[in-house]
């Protein structure tokens, strides 16, 4: 048996959509492997009841077909799922590391990148590696169709999760077809600073980066009590807050003493617009790990 920690993750970061992404230290999947003849998948841990058991409907049936790997696989979810905290990609870049060290496929994490967005087509329709890349890579990571590059970021984050349910393929729909040249420049210099950020290490860059005025404000609509826990999070002290992923978690960048204090605020924020939340403080973290063979 193989066993693989891979850790939430957060992608878009507000101006780098389908593009930007980073692995978070908590929370994350634990996914097991045994071979066998066809492959079976049980799920247990937070929205298990959710999350379907056929291969064909499961992201790491995907994974295991995608591999030529056949196995039991059980996921124990640490990731809800319609988080915004990708939790289907946790799953698959678990099953396709764990895949590929109990058949010896030898594929180095980076060549798994594009295997485990196989899984991702089955939630989202397309195979997108924005969650993948950093599920597996970890820090920050820069996806596009020449592949991905990583860096080793080290940036404080707040993770507020609300009681909301965003499917990644509504959150998809209303994303505007088009955007102004305006808004264009701006999302590239905000981009262009969050990356700086990143390799500065640096938490203000970073949030300054954040800021985009195309799809962020499109799928704020969907999250009930967004633009409130912004301003409060901006409050307590942080240099940039957005939409996490495809909602309907809230991403905040802040300095490492701050946390505690954004975190409170932002649930606080969410408690008025009568939206239950849970808060994960936590940081840029490693990716998928191999901890028991």
């Amino acid at each position: 048996m193989v066993t693989v920690r891979a850790p939430a993750t957060s992608a878009n970061l507000g101006s780098g959509f389908d593009v930007f992404g980073v692995a978070l230290d908590r929370p994350a999947d634990i996914v097991h492997v045994e071979r066998a003849d066809r492959t079976t998948i049980e799920v247990t841990g937070v929205g298990s009841q959710y999350i379907p058991t056929d291969p064909d409907r499961n992201v790491v049936g995907a994974v295991a077909e995608a591999l030529d790997a056949p196995a039991h696989i059980r996921i124990d979810k640490g990731v809800r799922p319609s988080s915004g905290l990708g939790s289907s990609a946790a799953s698959s870049a678990a099953a396709a590391l764990a895949l590929n060290e109990l058949y010896d496929r030898g594929h180095s994490h980076e060549e798994l990148v594009p295997i485990a967005a196989e899984g991702e087509a089955v939630v989202s329709g397309e195979a997108h590696a924005d969650n993948v890349a950093p599920a597996l890579l970890g820090g920050f990571t820069v996806a596009t169709d020449e592949g991905v590059t990583t860096v080793d970021a080290d940036i404080p984050l707040v993770a507020c999760l609300p009681e909301i349910a965003v499917s990644t393929r509504d959150a998809r729909r209303v994303v505007p077809s088009d955007a102004s040249i305006e808004d264009m420049v701006h999302t590239v210099g905000r981009a262009a600073t969050l990356a700086v950020g990143m390799c500065r290490r640096d938490a203000d860059l970073v949030g300054a980066g954040m800021d985009d005025r195309v799809v962020t404000p499109a799928r704020a609509e969907l999250i009930t009590g967004y633009h409130e826990v912004r301003e409060a999070a901006l409050g307590a002290g942080a240099s940039g807050v957005t939409v996490s992923g495809a909602g309907p978690s809230v991403l905040a960048v802040c300095q490492a003493g701050d946390r505690t204090r954004v975190a409170g605020a932002m649930l606080e924020a969410f408690d008025e617009a009568d939206v239950a939340a849970r808060a994960y403080k936590t940081r840029v973290g490693r990716g998928a790990e191999v901890f028991e063979r």
